[in-house]
């Protein structure tokens, strides 16, 4: 079936069932960014791929939600099809949830499901629906019904990851976890988010692509701890640690029946992770607040420095080979996206503790750069040449660590304009590079020292400049990031031990592309009377291209700067290359002067 088939299946279901809205997210049971194969109802009914978006059908129309980073891409992907494209965040387009209330009929029906949509989206529309006596609908898988040959839920093995990388036992954790749940006054917790799980139990698997988990629950009570998984992921001396740690193994499907057991004390829970199936199985009161092991995966250990500090030399290695190998065959040898993005995949995969890539790379050349999250295939793989950009996106997930990297390489002549671009990127992700910042300083206040340098010139990118990385988890962690808006206020303050990318960009639509990427740790400086200042490190350790720099266009701080990383970058990096690499390198980490 094509797309359009898809969505009058659907329709007819919804007029089967009573249904006047359906409503289909990304998210899987756990409100995961990224989703195993088994989730991807909105992709599979809509045929937009991006890792971002909402779809909605009704009667007489369809429409599909996604933000800033896959307006080009969903314009193309939906260019067949009747779905209607809605523009997150853009004036006068209405939310996703506003739709949903504008169009149902007074005593209408939106339908769900459940297990898919979070307690707290749950709660707030059935709350507005109520104002037009409308209800909802929560246990209506209808994809289900359509998608014959859906995939399967996961069944990848799991592995332990060891104390050496973690830098904290199983059993320290879950006494860490226990303490906050008794400071709250409760008596249990609720673990639903995938990479939260994980770090609980130093357990990682493979169930998402490029993205080390397991699909897991657990229920942390102050008097015993269960871990729900299929059982077939954990092989034995898996089973016998976990035991060992008074860890209560159960079947994937029984926590609901478990919260439903509960008759009396108080759960610990985030409605914005917990799917609304699950919550409307809890009869006793509840603590709707952030998952403690949020923050505690976010402020990383000195071992977790110390070991994401060895994987970013491994990384950054790999990626200056690359870099040479493309820059020394491009206009010599057959190169197209494909081929270039698998040369990289090769290259980390010969670095020491490789599991994956953290994400799935974008290779962009030319114009296709200007979509932010652009996946070359093959009816888009572009031929590569001696002219132009090609932006590269792209991480690795090694047992000590997770990296995610971009540069944006000249392959040879670029225009002015373009030179004006690519500098401008430069500026402004060395600009917040080099912040320094008082204790208590949010993305949200640090955003504009990157994209006010674009600002200057009447130019924006529509998505955030940072967000957190994992410890051998999501490339993607919060809760801190660097973005600007509404709604950020509130974030947190970065905390020494954070780790978050710096990554603003420039996209032209059908035209150019440009992202320079480092990550960052979190560092406390100087404290004085005025308080605790801080700055960050960089981690990423690899060559920005200098082919493309207008010299003309930088201050003098911004040339030292540049002078200064390229300095970091060739002593970290060159005794692991061999002579032609090292000497390569050393002409592009050389100092450059106005």
């Amino acid at each position: 079936m094509n797309v359009n088939d898809k969505i009058i299946a659907l329709r007819n279901l919804m007029k089967e069932k009573g249904i006047d809205l359906y409503y289909i997210p990304t998210d899987d049971d756990h409100m995961s960014e990224y989703i195993g194969d088994h989730f991807k109802c909105r992709t599979y009914m809509s045929g937009f791929t991006g890792s971002a978006g909402f779809l909605v059908v009704s009667a007489k129309e369809a429409g599909l939600w996604t933000d800033g980073r896959y307006f080009v891409q969903a314009a193309k992907q939906l260019k067949n099809s009747e779905i209607k494209l809605f523009k997150m965040g853009m004036a006068k387009v209405p939310t996703v949830f506003e739709y949903l209330v504008d169009n149902c009929p007074t005593k209408g029906t939106v339908g769900f499901d459940g297990r898919v949509v979070n307690a707290k989206i749950y709660e707030e529309l059935s709350q507005k629906l109520a104002l037009k006596e409308a209800k909802i609908k929560a246990d209506e898988d209808l994809v289900n019904m359509i998608w014959q040959d859906r995939p399967n839920m996961p069944d990848s093995k799991a592995f332990i990851l060891d104390d050496k990388y973690t830098g904290m036992s199983i059993v320290k954790k879950i006494a860490k976890v226990q303490e906050d749940i008794k400071n709250e006054h409760c008596d249990y917790l609720v673990v639903t988010s995938l990479e939260d799980v994980a770090w609980l139990f130093n357990l990682r698997g493979d169930d998402i692509a490029n993205t080390p988990v397991n699909y897991a629950y657990a229920l942390v009570g102050l008097n015993g701890v269960k871990l729900y998984i299929d059982v077939t992921k954990l092989d034995d001396s898996i089973c016998d640690k976990l035991k060992k740690a008074k860890v209560e193994i159960c079947d994937y499907e029984a926590l609901a029946n478990d919260l439903k057991e509960i008759k009396e004390g108080k759960i610990w829970l985030d409605k914005t992770k917990l799917n609304a199936y699950l919550y409307k199985q809890i009869s006793v009161d509840i603590l709707d607040s952030r998952n403690p092991i949020v923050l505690y995966r976010a402020i990383k250990n000195s071992i977790e420095i110390k070991n994401t500090k060895n994987a970013h030399i491994k990384d950054g290695v790999a990626m200056t080979k690359f870099i040479y190998w493309l820059k020394s065959n491009v206009g010599k040898i057959p190169m197209s996206e494909l081929s270039v993005q698998n040369k990289l995949y090769e290259l980390r995969a010969l670095q020491k503790d490789y599991i994956e890539p953290s994400f799935s790379t974008i290779c962009a050349y030319k114009g296709n750069a200007a979509m932010m999250h652009y996946s070359a295939s093959e009816t888009s793989n572009a031929t590569l040449n001696n002219s132009g950009f090609l932006l590269i996106d792209s991480g690795g997930t090694y047992l000590d660590g997770t990296t995610d990297i971009t540069r944006t390489i000249c392959l040879g002549k670029v225009s002015k304009k373009d030179c004006f671009y690519y500098t401008t990127v430069l500026r402004a992700m060395l600009n917040l590079m080099h912040a320094k910042f008082l204790y208590g300083t949010t993305g949200a206040n640090l955003d504009i020292l990157a994209r006010g340098i674009c600002w200057q010139y009447d130019i924006d990118y529509q998505c955030g400049t940072g967000h957190g990385v994992g410890h051998v988890l999501a490339v993607h962690e919060g809760p801190h990031n660097i973005r600007w808006g509404k709604g950020v206020a509130a974030e947190v303050a970065f905390e020494p031990g954070m780790i978050v990318t710096d990554e603003p960009g420039i996209y032209i639509p059908d035209v150019i592309g440009i992202r320079i990427e480092n990550e960052l740790l979190v560092c406390n400086g100087t404290n004085n009377e005025y308080g605790q200042f801080m700055h960050f490190e960089p981690l990423t350790l690899c060559p920005i291209d200098l082919d493309a720099v207008d010299v003309s266009l930088m201050n003098d701080q911004e040339i030292e700067w540049l002078n200064n990383y390229h300095e970091l970058v060739y002593n970290k990096l060159s005794s692991y290359l061999n002579e032609e690499e090292k000497l390569w390198l050393k002409t592009q980490t050389r100092k450059v002067i106005r």
